[in-house]
């Protein structure tokens, strides 16, 4: 893949640099200094890009590990309250408020648990998830259906209260 052809694809597939960065990030200068160091990344990792997979999956897994080595460096993090503008225009009331309810919940699961929410719900399949994440296949089915029982009981307490 040529440097033009590079650029092409990430710019092609920025959306997704942005749905991970907006997962992890709260403060829009943390999103912004996180955007910056997963296209560092991409750049150092570009060579080593063999088209064994999608570039859009070779991106997403760039774009986690990153976000998540920077996770593990900070102790500390801060998550918004309200959805990025972009959803809550297109959404109705009702859309909204259950979209806020699932975001809310997906916040309280561990960085790795969020990755595999992100990626779940992004329309991947189970074996290119596990591809990217590095855990079987197995794993990965036993992890989404712990999940969705932690998210159920979440969004559970959430309409009792």
């Amino acid at each position: 893949m040529s440097e033009t052809e590079f650029l092409e694809q990430v710019k092609i597939n920025q959306g997704i640099i942005y749905k991970v960065v907006s997962i992890y990030a709260a403060d829009p200068e943390e999103k912004k200094d996180l955007y910056q160091e997963i296209l560092l990344q991409c750049w150092k990792g570009w060579p080593s890009f063999r088209g064994d997979s999608k570039f859009s999956t070779w991106l997403y897994r760039i774009s986690l590990n990153t976000v998540l080595t920077s996770m593990r460096k900070k102790n500390t993090m801060i998550y918004p309250d309200t959805l990025p503008e972009e959803e809550s225009l297109r959404a109705t009331p009702l859309e909204r408020e259950d979209s806020q309810a699932l975001h809310q919940a997906i916040r309280q699961l561990t960085d790795v648990d969020r990755a595999l929410v992100l990626l779940h719900l992004e329309g991947y399949a189970n074996n290119e998830i596990a591809e990217m994440m590095g855990i079987s296949a197995n794993n990965l089915a036993v992890k989404l259906m712990r999940i969705r029982q932690r998210l159920a009981k979440l969004l559970n307490a959430v309409d009792h209260e």
